[in-house]
């Protein structure tokens, strides 16, 4: 296939990138004539996204007011769903997202997080800074338990990967049923999401968020949820009613909450759901860059997508708009 010309043409980086990285992307863009900017996702403003014929990283999407000249778009982030918004990007725009590059991360957060409300560690925490020496009682394991998996890509697999290695056994639920990959032991349709409820000790969700999404995980989805169990939601947090998990909580039903998303974000200080002794909330930062190997697949994904891009090659992580 013919190779693409950027003569003439910019193209805008916004990835935090060593200067090994840095010169990677240069060697790239000025090979085929074009000319590269590296500008800090924060100092991004509508002249660069508007001069700009690729986009590679994140941007602000209320800067790109659907430029017709931008012809890709590949985020740093594995979400996409701001850039869907009517007025963002032109029909003509291409879209690709980092998925594959965060499961590591957000699903060693998740399982942390899953534990310490298992073991009870954020009471014990919580005791520590009263200076008290308190035994709080029976705890969970995830031996033998049912673990119920929204969402089985990337990080739904990982995630599953690190409970099955515990002694959990885990199912998936997905739109679609297809292929059962490991560690699942079978995959469950959205349809029969609320028989699969009643038998799981952790309901964890990765799930994006959609039109069919947004609001599923409300009053009628905790009552579906075995007595005892867990929620873990490292997706999206407008899955959840939170004022139903306010209450799913407080009635005891639910054993613990895990979030690193919420409903709304940031969530507001006065709201009820900081106060539940029984949720532990992380302010959505399981998925960036805070280990250095989730900004080494990102770069890498972006490098082999923008190689792909450049000899007219098929792009991983297109997004079907």
């Amino acid at each position: 296939m013919a190779q693409v010309d950027l003569v003439g043409k910019r193209v805008l980086v916004t990835l935090p990138l060593t200067e090994e990285q840095r010169a990677e992307f240069l060697q790239l863009v000025e090979g085929v004539g074009g000319t590269a900017v590296f500008v800090p996702v924060a100092e991004v403003t509508e002249e660069h996204t508007s001069t700009a014929a690729l986009i590679i990283g994140n941007v602000p999407d209320v800067k790109l007011h659907a430029y017709e000249g931008l012809e890709w778009l590949q985020t740093s982030s594995a979400g996409y769903d701001n850039f869907l918004t009517p007025g963002t990007l032109a029909a003509t725009t291409l879209l690709t997202n980092a998925t594959g590059a965060y499961g590591q991360a957000v699903s060693e957060h998740m399982f942390a997080q899953l534990l310490c409300l298992m073991k009870k560690l954020h009471r014990y925490r919580d005791n520590q800074r009263a200076s008290l020496w308190h035994d709080e009682g029976p705890v969970t394991t995830l031996v033998d338990a049912q673990v119920l998996v929204l969402g089985t890509g990337d990080i739904g697999q990982h995630f599953a990967q690190l409970v099955h290695a515990m002694g959990a056994h885990v199912v998936g639920v997905r739109r679609r049923v297809g292929e059962c990959p490991e560690p699942f032991e079978r995959v469950a349709g959205m349809d029969t999401l609320f028989d699969e409820l009643a038998q799981a000790d952790v309901v964890a969700s990765v799930l994006p968020s959609t039109p069919q999404t947004v609001g599923l995980a409300d009053a009628r989805f905790f009552a579906a949820m075995k007595p005892g169990a867990y929620l873990v939601n490292a997706g999206r947090g407008d899955l959840v009613n939170s004022d139903d998990l306010c209450a799913a909580l407080a009635s005891g039903h639910l054993a613990g909450a895990a979030l690193d998303v919420t409903n709304p974000e940031p969530l507001p200080q006065e709201h009820p759901l900081w106060q539940q002794e029984n949720a532990l909330i992380t302010p959505h930062i399981s998925g960036y860059w805070h280990l250095q190997a989730t900004l080494d697949n990102v770069v890498a994904i972006c490098l082999r997508n923008l190689k792909a891009y450049l000899a007219s090659e098929p792009l991983i992580n297109l997004v079907q708009r």
